[in-house]
């Protein structure tokens, strides 16, 4: 039973999330061959003040 957790920066739509798992769930029972009804996927949002990269927040670039 694979479990998926995809971590991203909130700010997307409904419609995106459903198609991001939608294909996520495709991968990972082409590559696996695990059936659809097995695999699970997260989506973690975070806001920009919890992500920095190379020192500096997502939030003050």
């Amino acid at each position: 039973m694979p479990y998926v957790t995809v971590k991203m920066l909130e700010g997307r739509t409904d419609d995106q999330k459903r198609a991001l798992v939608s294909k996520v769930t495709e991968a990972v029972s082409e590559t696996t061959g695990a059936p659809k009804e097995n695999i699970t996927v997260f989506i973690e949002e975070m806001s920009k003040n919890h992500l920095g990269v190379a020192g500096v927040r997502a939030s003050d670039k």
